[in-house]
């Protein structure tokens, strides 16, 4: 038995093998199949995608020169509209010469700052004025800062063209001599006051003190007559200013002065005259053989852009009221004027705009650097990172003069050469030996916001520089508005804060609401700015801030849009940034002339398009920008599905297949959509006649206004 069970063990091994090597046949010719299937699949497939592509690169080259075919109608038809920048340029240029004519004809009395003889007149006779009463003074000091204002707006408003290099150094030397003579008068004024200290006795401590304020300064002085070491603190009622003095000083013969101005004259000069880049004028024919040669190749135009060296910025600052309460239904004469352009005029000119002022921000930059000082230690501040906010404070330990003494029917005081004294503290005679600190509270303005706590900073005069030395235990008391610190000498302080909070933008949209009128939001860090845009003037509308609304001062007041914009930096709310901010904030970084060139089409078509953020701008590279657009006609707000997405660098424009709610970014094309040379040609395919129509006759200076607006916060790189 057991050799036959052997046999038949071996006959069904012989089975299996033969049933496995079956099977692995079978599986092996299986993946042969399988494979050839799969690669059948994959060249049917892919003749499929190069077909795909042949037939695209087919129809993109029927687009392209379709493009190029029209590309000179488009072009001339472009400058045609642009001929509105042209025109208010030259309204502005109009109106300077208007207001100094105007000027001129009044006879008010009023010097003209421009003229030499005429403000060295007033400078001298105001110097011989004996007057020394703090209120004449104030008045007068109005006066003053009126003239400073016009001599900084002519410094920015005016094109370099229309300005010389000496009558800019003379203006700024002007500026100077104004504020040096004004603080001489504030002085002589203090000086006089504390003469008769002992007319404003507080019946309870029977030292002065006193307060004495307008909207442009607050005088808070405090003069010890009675010496007594009980009352070496002080709270200056209204404006909660107050000081705390060592015992050494509360039985000195001093006097304490908080002079507080609403304004900076303590600062370089160059920290108010920041810029916003403004289109330059050059030589036309350059332009017009730099457009033809660049016609078509963005590339090789853009290099040229970034290697001219000639182009410079310019920009508008805040004028007097009178200025910024301009309106253009007001000027029809001067806008009829103006309009009266011809035809070489405006070719010429429209070719002047389409030059790249991107270029200006390099060299800009370059300049702000050699000016900038350089920062030795950490204890000086970096004027383009922080800035003063709320005005200056001028904190004075003065020396108390002889009083007036009343003898018989005569007063009679003793008069001293030297004028208002400063009380020296630490005293020169000990500086290695340590002095207590002086204690200062000082009130913080309603009229600014402080987004964080504020940076603490001292003038160095000789340095001129704010720094951060010399103060210590400071506590900021958020409810009251208060900050409490201390100083080791008599400082002037200015509270500072970051210029770039608010920045980047996490959105932004700009919508037409009626006939030359629109409305611009941006959404910052801390809060939403809603700005209204009518003719050549817009308004606040509303700040909100956690869904409360701040800055009520200034919300309603139409003002020109630079007038608006020092406005709201003074208030503390900055979305405008300087040609450094780059360095501050995260940018979303994008060619020059792209971005400019799309902010001057975006101005032509704002009368009945309304354009919005979109987070593929962040995805579409620096070349181009990508933005939401939607005809708009109604002063209503704008549905989501109306919404499309159009790509623009500068060159060409075209409409996006994407939306808002896309997985990823893709430049192709919307389906039955070609290419255009501008963004207005590209619109006007979808838009219908009234909208069309809106934008050939929207007003030039409502154009203007909201090219300002954009390029002041050039909303497609910092958002």
């Amino acid at each position: 038995m057991g050799p036959k069970k052997q046999k038949k063990s071996g006959g069904k091994n012989k089975v299996g093998k033969a049933e496995k090597l079956r099977l692995q046949k079978e599986e092996e010719e299986r993946r042969l199949q399988e494979e050839e299937e799969a690669r059948l699949q994959a060249e049917q497939e892919e003749a499929a995608r190069l077909e795909k592509e042949r037939i695209e690169r087919e129809r993109m080259k029927k687009l392209e020169a379709k493009d190029q075919e029209r590309r000179e109608d488009e072009l001339a038809e472009l400058n045609s509209l642009q001929e509105k920048f042209v025109c208010a340029q030259r309204w502005k240029t109009e109106y300077r010469a208007y207001t100094k004519w105007e000027h001129y004809i009044a006879c008010d009395g009023s010097p003209d700052p421009t003229v030499l003889q005429e403000i060295n007149t007033f400078m001298n006779l105001w110097r011989e004025d004996q007057n020394e009463d703090i209120q004449f003074v104030m008045e007068k000091g109005e006066q003053v800062l009126n003239l400073i204002e016009k001599l900084q707006f002519l410094l920015l408003d005016v094109p370099p063209s229309e300005i010389t290099e000496k009558e800019t150094a003379q203006y700024q030397e002007t500026i100077l001599e104004l504020e040096n003579l004004l603080h001489q008068k504030y002085n002589e004024a203090t000086e006089h006051l504390l003469k008769s200290a002992i007319m404003y006795e507080d019946s309870d401590t029977g030292n002065m003190q006193t307060v004495i304020k307008d909207k442009n300064v607050t005088f808070c002085i405090w003069a010890n007559l009675k010496k007594k070491v009980r009352f070496k603190n002080h709270v200056f009622c209204d404006t909660h200013h107050g000081f705390d003095l060592p015992k050494s000083l509360a039985v000195s013969s001093i006097a304490v002065r908080i002079l507080h101005t609403h304004y900076d004259h303590v600062s370089p000069l160059w920290l108010q005259c920041q810029r916003v880049p403004r289109l330059e004028v050059l030589d036309s024919q350059e332009l017009t053989q730099h457009s033809q040669d660049n016609a078509g190749e963005p590339e090789e135009e853009e290099k040229e852009a970034k290697e001219e060296p000639n182009v410079t910025a310019e920009e508008e600052t805040l004028p007097d009221e009178r200025n910024s309460a301009i309106s253009f239904r007001g000027n029809t004469n001067s806008i009829a004027d103006t309009n009266e352009v011809t035809e070489e005029e405006t070719e010429k000119k429209s070719e002047n705009l389409e030059v790249t002022p991107e270029v200006q921000i390099p060299q800009m930059e370059e300049k702000t650097s050699e000016e900038e000082e350089m920062i030795t230690d950490e204890s000086t501040v970096d004027l383009q990172q922080f800035v003063p906010v709320g005005g200056v404070y001028r904190i004075d330990g003065l020396q108390l003069p002889p009083q007036v003494q009343q003898i018989n029917s005569w007063c009679v005081v003793e008069l001293l050469d030297g004028g208002l004294e400063a009380y020296p503290y630490p005293p020169q005679e000990s500086e290695d030996t340590p002095h207590p600190p002086i204690q200062i509270t000082l009130g913080l303005p309603d009229s600014v916001i402080y987004w964080k706590e504020p940076m603490i900073a001292r003038w160095d005069p000789a340095g001129k520089q704010w720094r951060t030395d010399g103060i210590s235990n400071i506590t900021y008391e958020t409810q009251e508005g208060n900050i409490t610190f201390e100083i080791d000498a008599f400082y002037t302080i200015a509270f500072l804060q970051d210029i770039h909070l608010n920045m980047p933008y996490q959105a932004w949209e700009l919508r037409p609401t009626s006939t030359d009128e629109a409305v611009f939001v941006i959404t910052a860090v801390f809060a939403e700015v809603q700005i209204q845009i009518k003719g050549n003037q817009c308004m606040l509308a509303a700040v909100v801030v956690e869904e409360k609304n701040v800055l009520s001062h200034l919300i309603g007041k139409w003002m020109c849009p630079v007038t608006l914009r020092r406005a709201l930096k003074k208030c503390g709310l900055n979305i405008f940034p300087e040609e450094y901010s780059y360095k501050y904030v995260c940018v979303n970084q994008k060619a020059p002339i792209t971005e400019f060139r799309a902010y001057r089409q975006i101005a032509l078509v704002a009368s009945a398009f309304a354009f919005g953020w979109s987070k593929w701008n962040l995805e579409s590279g620096q070349d181009q920008v990508v933005f939401k657009v939607s005809e708009h006609l109604k002063a209503d707000f704008v549905k989501d599905e109306d919404w499309s997405l159009y790509m623009f660098n500068g060159q060409r424009a075209q409409k996006l297949k994407i939306t808002e709610a896309s997985e990823a970014f893709s430049m192709e094309l919307e389906e039955d959509t070609e290419f255009h040379s501008t963004l207005y040609h590209m619109l006007k395919d979808f838009a219908s006649k009234e909208a069309i129509d809106k934008v050939n006759t929207a007003n030039f200076l409502f154009v203007d206004a909201v090219y300002q607006l954009l390029l002041a916060t050039r909303v497609l790189m910092y958002s």
